[in-house]
C-alpha cells in the first residue's frame, strides 16, 4: 500500500514483518553512516577475544529493521516515530538472517496514536524487543487537506 494505513484503518493484534540477511556489506555501510567503527563490528582479529568470539553485527542495524516495517508496511507511509525502547537480548551475526515484526498493542484515536511490540528475531529467537509508539495520519485529516490543495 503506498499510502499507507489510515489509523481508522488500524485494529489491535494487527501485525507485519520484513526479514533480511546481515551481510558483511550492511555492517560495512551502517559503521560508515553512522560512524560506529567499534572494533567488535570490523575487525575479527579484536572480536575473537570477545564475549562473542567473533565480529558481531551493530545492534542498532537490525533495530533499524524495524523502522522498515513500521515506514512501509504497518502502519506504513507517513507514519511518524514519537519514542521507541529497545533492550539488546543477543548478537547477531553476519549471515543470519533477521526478522522484524510489529503488532499494534494499543490504539488511542484521540491523539491518532499507536503502541506497537517491537520484536526482532533470528530462527524464532529474539535478539531485541522493545516497544514504539507512534502517530498516523487518519482518513478525515488526509481528506481535509486534500480538499484544501485541490
Amino acid at each position: 500500500m503506498s499510502e499507507g494505513c489510515f489509523f481508522e484503518d488500524l485494529s489491535i493484534g494487527q501485525t507485519a514483518s520484513f526479514g533480511k540477511t546481515i551481510t558483511e556489506a550492511d555492517i560495512v555501510l551502517f559503521a560508515a553512516v553512522t560512524g560506529d567503527t567499534n572494533p567488535m563490528h570490523l575487525n575479527a582479529e579484536y572480536a575473537k577475544d570477545s564475549i562473542f568470539g567473533e565480529r558481531i553485527a551493530h545492534g542498532m542495524l537490525a533495530a533499524g529493521l524495524i523502522t522498515k516495517v513500521m515506514g512501509t508496511q504497518l502502519p506504513g507511509p507517513g507514519t511518524i516515530y514519537l519514542s521507541q525502547s529497545l533492550r539488546f537480548r543477543k548478537p547477531v551475526r553476519i549471515g543470519e538472517t533477521v526478522t522484524a515484526t510489529v503488532e499494534i498493542t494499543a490504539l488511542n484515536a484521540e491523539k491518532h496514536r499507536v503502541t506497537l511490540r517491537t520484536v526482532c528475531a533470528v530462527k524464532g529467537e529474539p535478539v531485541l524487543e522493545g516497544e514504539a509508539l507512534v502517530v498516523v495520519p487518519s482518513r478525515a485529516a488526509r481528506h481535509n487537506v486534500r480538499e484544501a490543495v485541490a
